[in-house]
């Protein structure tokens, strides 16, 4: 979608939209950069922030690790947007591809497998998209989340700011893109059960955990009902959800009966199709 004023001014509030455009006026965005419809930029506030924004999503995919925890986009979001409105950065996507289509295929392969042996998460990725045999438990996905959550406070137990989840939501849509619906419905449960169990810890940006929460029991709810009608198996989907209103927080046991209630549809859904 284009970017414009009236469209940035739809994904925040008119008191977030302001503070935007005076930290675009005040020079805050340190470093902006550009792949297709992707924009990544680092904005400077309380400390240096990172922001992505994704041009041709409906309301921009905004995601920023800031605390901010109020309805919409935050400031550094709608700087960025603003940003692209009136000086959009170079798309690098022409250059990008030249130089992969120049690049010589055994160095491009040892770039390739030196840059996947130190980094784990694009290392997921690529198992999901090439090799159909990998497929993580739960419980490793689950540890390595829980980590997130150790490692961002290390002297607190209480949770300030938003712990950035992306790299398991990406690895879930690439299992989805390849049609491997079961291996995503265990990256969402991992998200789904490390989201419940360290909700408790959660002091501000309330809002940007919600949206996670909810956005990977959605997930969870879609791929076991299409694995389940595919015979791939989602036995135990339901019951997970139904222990999990119990035992979970309880302020999320609503969500937990509502997608109960919609993977009992979808399954019944599917065996009458």
């Amino acid at each position: 979608m284009d970017v414009t004023k009236g469209g940035v001014q739809d994904i925040c509030t008119d008191a977030v939209f302001e503070r935007g455009e005076n930290y675009l006026t005040e020079g805050r965005i340190r470093e902006i950069h550009r792949v297709d419809a992707t924009v990544s930029a680092v904005v400077s506030g309380s400390r240096q922030y990172d922001v992505r924004v994704d041009l041709a999503a409906d309301g921009f995919d905004p995601w920023c690790d800031c605390p901010y925890d109020g309805p919409g986009a935050c400031k550094h979001v709608v700087a960025v947007l603003l940003r692209c409105l009136d000086d959009a950065p170079t798309d690098e996507g022409d250059r990008l591809n030249a130089a992969l289509d120049a690049a010589d295929p055994d160095a491009l392969r040892g770039f390739l497998r030196d840059t996947l042996a130190t980094d784990a998460a694009l290392r997921e990725r690529f198992f999901a998209r090439f090799d159909e045999s990998s497929t993580r438990s739960v419980d490793e996905l689950r540890a390595a989340i829980d980590r997130r959550f150790e490692e961002t406070n290390p002297e607190y137990y209480v949770v300030f700011e938003p712990i950035d989840v992306s790299e398991w939501f990406d690895l879930a849509d690439e299992y989805r893109d390849q049609g491997r619906d079961t291996s995503a419905a265990v990256v969402y449960r991992a998200l789904v059960e490390s989201l419940d169990d360290n909700m408790e810890r959660v002091d501000g940006a309330y809002d940007h955990f919600s949206r996670a929460f909810t956005r990977a029991l959605d997930g969870y709810v879609e791929c076991a009902a299409t694995a389940d009608r595919e015979g791939d198996g989602a036995t135990d989907a339901v019951a997970f959800l139904e222990e999990r209103i119990e035992s979970g927080t309880p302020y999320l046991a609503d969500q937990f009966e509502r997608a109960t209630a919609d993977l009992k549809e979808e399954l019944v859904d599917g065996s009458d199709g």
